[in-house]
């Protein structure tokens, strides 16, 4: 396993939900944590007991690529290096084959799938000189298969995928492994309304967080592509 003593974590979406439990975790194993969210404010009261040398807390929005820039340049002016991205942000809506404007799809389609591809094409020079460069795309059991109407959102997961794979193949000969984590319910806000799977049932942030961990920590020669991470049995999966 690498030693995650001086290595610098982007974290998307750290705010709340599995963004700030992956933060929370990363930075009690050692990693130096820069976590970017919409709302700095929010962002820095959420992580306010990790506070210190450790923690960078910074701008960051999907739609805006200056805030990918700003983010990135101030992770490098803190830290100095950046060894993993964890492209974590993401949202969903109930756009169908049937119904939703299409401003409802291209809102899930910016923040969704570009705000990690750019976020991703700019800190990959980064990574790649790490020599052990990780990326850790939050997915979704829905990037897989399909199960629910919310086709936009589904859509958007399986491009993740592709996102995921496009890069380990470019980011390979440099030491850069990308893993793609695909939960089905967590138990999170994002998750409030579901009535299908009781609250009980449902995935904990933290063992997400431990397998984001576990992705970041291999070394070179042990990566993994896919973790598939179910609350239920699916005869699919």
């Amino acid at each position: 396993m690498l030693d995650p003593k001086g290595r610098v974590v982007m974290i998307s979406g750290a705010s709340r939900g599995i963004g700030r439990v992956i933060a929370e975790t990363l930075h009690a194993k050692g990693y130096a944590v820069s976590a970017g969210a919409r709302d700095v404010a929010a962002l820095e009261t959420a992580l306010a007991p990790l506070a210190g040398e450790q923690l960078l807390c910074a701008r960051y929005e999907a739609a805006d690529r200056e805030s990918h820039a700003a983010w990135l340049a101030a992770t490098l002016a803190k830290f100095g290096r950046l060894d993993a991205l964890v492209n974590n942000a993401g949202t969903s809506n109930t756009f169908s084959i049937e119904e939703g404007e299409e401003a409802d799809l291209d809102a899930l389609w910016t923040i969704n799938v570009k705000g990690p591809l750019f976020l991703t094409r700019i800190c990959l020079p980064h990574l790649k000189a790490a020599g052990s460069g990780r990326i850790v795309n939050v997915a979704s059991l829905s990037g897989k298969r399909v199960r629910n109407d919310n086709i936009a959102y589904n859509m958007t997961k399986h491009a993740v995928m592709a996102l995921t794979h496009g890069t380990r193949r470019i980011g390979w000969k440099h030491g850069v492994r990308a893993t793609a984590l695909c939960p089905s319910f967590v138990a999170t806000d994002l998750t409030a309304g579901v009535t299908k799977v009781s609250r009980e049932e449902m995935i904990e942030p933290g063992d997400l967080a431990e397998l984001a961990a576990t992705a970041i920590a291999l070394p070179n020669s042990a990566a993994i592509a896919e973790m598939l991470v179910n609350c239920r049995l699916e005869d699919t999966l």
